[in-house]
């Protein structure tokens, strides 16, 4: 795609309509990347040996079953905001990279939460215990399948690395700490739910690094390095915490009172995780019944449904959503950049905040 440059994102002369031809071009291009990606490692496997294309296949499945890619778009957006060149292979290499780790952080989720659906199919680690336990392989299915889905996500974090190593050098940093983040934003909740300790202070720090940061803060500062705007990190930072965490927010709703046929995993699967989200915290601090509804069996998600809103606690997990999406969109009114991407971030972030899977 070449672009006018009287039309070059980032230089306020472009419409709102030709800034989406050209986001959705760059994101089709993303999606072009990792098939073209995973397509080349599967041909040079399979001349290795049969088996080995298994697990580039299993990782090809999800990479195809769709997904929202909100990590590419704001890494794009922000590339594109900053007056990025849209030409650059480099921002699809990093988009794609980023849509990657995120694959390989849900693979292994499902591991950890015991999840037998994402994006309503079994997950990598459920197909492959049910495919030891049909063909009477020796071993314990259960650990195959979990053995397998780590390997699997494995591969795509490995692969992730090589497709942001074709990024720009700008983006390292941020991809360095956005990576550790995760995985430590993971450790934290695992042991948070392990303690099932009221601790809304550590809920709201996992949702930030766990989900917010790595899902919209550091995707958005990668794109404007890329892009050779170092000066708009610090707007994009507050911008993407805010937001970010409540995209955290709004998938703990969704977990608690969605529509699985919609979101495309388990209803209910905090609770039968004892996951110490913001809104259990809130609502165990008002009723401590709902501890016991939780941790002790013969208890339904219908009850622990109920009594989270007899608390009144979701109505105040919405207000404050509705709190960080103004506050975020706040953090960058006054940033240096043309208002059709002040205007499209601010979709963005209602976009994240107010989604139903």
């Amino acid at each position: 795609m070449t672009t006018d440059v009287t039309s070059r994102p980032g230089t306020g002369q472009e419409s709102a309509a030709s800034m989406r031809r050209i986001t959705d071009d760059l994101l089709q291009r993303v999606e072009d990347r990792l098939r073209s990606f995973l397509s080349a490692e599967r041909a040079r496997y399979a001349e290795v040996e049969e088996r080995a294309v298994v697990a580039v296949d299993a990782l090809s499945d999800l990479v195809a079953s769709g997904g929202k890619r909100i990590r590419p778009a704001f890494c794009i957006t922000g590339c594109l905001a900053a007056g990025g060149d849209p030409d650059d292979p480099g921002i699809v290499a990093a988009a794609a990279g980023l849509e990657m780790l995120h694959v390989s952080a849900l693979i292994h989720d499902d591991v950890l939460d015991d999840s037998g659906q994402r994006r309503g199919k079994p997950t990598v680690h459920t197909v492959f215990s049910e495919r030891h336990a049909s063909r009477g392989w020796q071993g314990e299915s259960r650990r195959f399948g979990e053995g397998v889905a780590i390997l699997v996500g494995d591969l795509a974090l490995v692969y992730s690395e090589e497709l942001v190593s074709q990024a720009p050098s700008a983006v390292r940093a941020e991809w360095h700490q956005l990576r550790s983040e995760l995985t430590v934003g993971q450790y934290l909740d695992v042991a948070a739910a392990a303690e099932f300790s009221v601790d809304p202070r550590l809920s709201r720090l996992i949702a930030l690094i766990k989900s917010g940061r790595y899902t919209i803060h550091r995707p958005l500062v990668m794109g404007a390095s890329a892009a050779g705007r170092a000066d708009l990190a610090a707007a994009f930072a507050e911008y993407g915490e805010a937001v970010g965490e409540a995209f955290q927010l709004r998938d703990d709703l969704l977990d608690a009172f969605g529509n699985s046929a919609e979101t495309g995993k388990p209803a209910g699967l905090d609770f039968t995780q004892h996951k110490m989200t913001l809104l259990l915290g809130w609502a165990m601090q008002r009723d401590e019944r709902i501890r016991s509804l939780i941790t002790e069996p013969g208890h339904t998600p219908a009850e622990v449904r109920r009594r989270l809103l007899d608390t009144g606690v979701p109505e105040d997990v919405e207000r404050h959503i509705a709190g960080l999406v103004e506050r975020g969109c706040a953090a960058i009114a006054d940033a240096a950049i043309a208002p059709v991407w002040r205007n499209e971030l601010t979709d963005m972030a209602v976009r994240a905040a107010y989604r139903n899977k």
